[in-house]
């Protein structure tokens, strides 16, 4: 769970914040007025008052950039760069670990190509080994 949790859950939830908040109408981080109540009664000028200017829309997609890009010094999800175990056994739960990602990802991608809108950020094979931003 722990590692579910800082690995590939904080991928899902931060990784796609650039692709799906950019179109600030898809996911505004800021309402300027508050949302409508009743259904129907919304027209283009409501929607207009509703988010926010263009001097804060910048700053969002700004900050969602920042928080959605990839660094070059990415480590996948399963790489370990250095050798921290010795023992045999050890070795080999990180071999069976590494195989099971590896598998994942290929059924993610096979799924992800019948997609009209791939979800890659479930893929071990885009997750960090960190929840390094």
């Amino acid at each position: 769970m722990v590692i579910f949790r800082v690995s590939a859950q904080h991928a899902a939830l931060n990784d796609g914040q650039f692709d799906y908040n950019s179109w600030i109408p898809n996911g505004s981080l800021l309402l300027c007025e508050p949302p409508p109540t009743t259904k129907g009664q919304s027209s283009m000028q409501t929607l207009l008052e509703v988010l926010p200017n263009v001097g804060d829309t910048v700053k969002i997609v700004s900050a969602v950039w920042t928080l959605s890009d990839k660094y070059t010094d990415v480590v996948p999800l399963g790489t370990y760069p250095e050798e921290h175990f010795d023992e045999p056994a050890l070795k080999q739960m990180i071999k069976e670990f590494q195989a099971e990602l590896s598998y994942l990802s290929e059924e993610i991608t096979a799924r992800n190509s019948q997609l009209k809108i791939p979800y890659p950020y479930l893929n071990p094979a885009v997750i960090d080994n960190s929840v390094t931003i």
